[in-house]
């Protein structure tokens, strides 16, 4: 089995943060997003990985340190990891073509701007799975549309009229991508354009026209990363989730002086927390210190400095000083504000 994950994009929702750092790398809960999803899904898929391409953006952006994380991560699962360049961003699926050498046998392809929670076998007799959650308001989003048979057979795109309330999350599982491929290629070759882009859905649906079966596979839960506020309600849900779990999420290394951490939070390695009442719902990165403040319902990442603050919905970036009294913020890497 071989996962896909596309992540050129820039993020451009969840600035300032994505300024300096890919949102695929932005942790939530304490890890990064990829690192989540693709863990996730191995999980689910219950079987060795083979091989993890990644399709990554500019290498002035994307750089050393990132395609480092994608090898430790790939290396974590027992997997071989593949980097790949989209440097013009045409779109879904000239993303996927441009890991072309990896496109063959069974492959999930998963775009890293979201996390599920997920417990279910996987179809393996049909030809493509494609994720979905059941959502309230399906004209928002890509819908798919089932015959009497539960096969998929038409991905309906913002339907204005009922179609159905499955929402296709962007995960999808094929027994052989390279099927895929080979009407992507089509795609590409006769130029079919949709929003100014080449799409997956124009691939998929000239395999659904070629009479390839396509069925759900449904998440428990579906959170998205998009932009700061559905990020820190993610962040929210996820540690939600991992105290459930009984994860270990507050560090060995934490100092507390006169502190209270209200469960559930993650707080990182050397993380100083000083006079401060931190949670519920927080995540602390490494070497953070935390002084004569209140956080809650927050992000904040590394070797950060936050003072004499009341923080509630708030998302702070790396190396970020911060005293002052504002309480929903979302201050980038490197900012001072004193």
């Amino acid at each position: 089995m071989k996962i896909i994950v596309p992540m050129a994009g820039r993020g451009s929702r969840l600035r300032p943060h994505t300024l300096t750092v890919p949102k695929p790398l932005i942790p939530v809960a304490g890890k990064p997003i990829v690192h989540r999803l693709v863990s996730d899904i191995a999980k689910v898929l219950g079987e060795p990985i083979e091989e993890i391409a990644f399709i990554l953006g500019d290498p002035a952006f994307f750089g050393d340190e990132v395609v480092s994380s994608l090898e430790n991560l790939a290396q974590e699962l027992g997997a071989k990891a593949s980097i790949y360049r989209q440097l013009d961003p045409k779109g879904t699926g000239h993303a996927i073509m441009c890991a072309e050498p990896s496109l063959s046998g069974p492959a999930v392809i998963a775009y890293a701007d979201t996390l599920i929670r997920a417990d279910f076998d996987l179809d393996k007799n049909a030809d493509s799975v494609i994720w979905t959650k059941k959502v309230p308001n399906p004209s928002a989003y890509g819908v798919v549309n089932l015959n009497e048979h539960n096969h998929i057979v038409e991905l309906v795109e913002k339907p204005e009229s009922f179609v159905s309330d499955q929402a296709v999350i962007g995960i999808y599982y094929f027994k052989d991508v390279a099927v895929l491929k080979k009407e992507l290629q089509y795609v590409l070759d006769n130029d079919i354009i949709n929003g100014g882009e080449y799409q997956i859905n124009d691939g998929i649906k000239r395999m659904m026209a070629d009479g390839k079966v396509f069925v759900t596979g449904k998440v428990d839960e579906w959170m998205d990363c998009g932009n700061k506020n559905v990020t820190i309600e993610t962040n929210q849900r996820m540690l939600g989730f991992l105290e459930k779990d009984g994860e270990k999420l507050v560090a060995d290394s934490v100092t507390e002086e006169n502190a209270n951490i209200i469960p559930p939070c993650f707080i990182g390695e050397n993380v100083v927390l000083k006079d401060a009442t931190v949670g519920p719902f927080v995540s602390i990165g490494a070497n953070t210190t935390i002084e004569n403040s209140t956080v809650k319902n927050s992000l904040i990442q590394t070797n950060s400095i936050i003072k004499n603050a009341n923080l509630d919905n708030a998302m702070v970036g790396n190396h970020v000083t911060y005293n002052g009294n504002f309480e929903t913020i979302s201050i980038g890497d490197y900012s001072v504000l004193e």
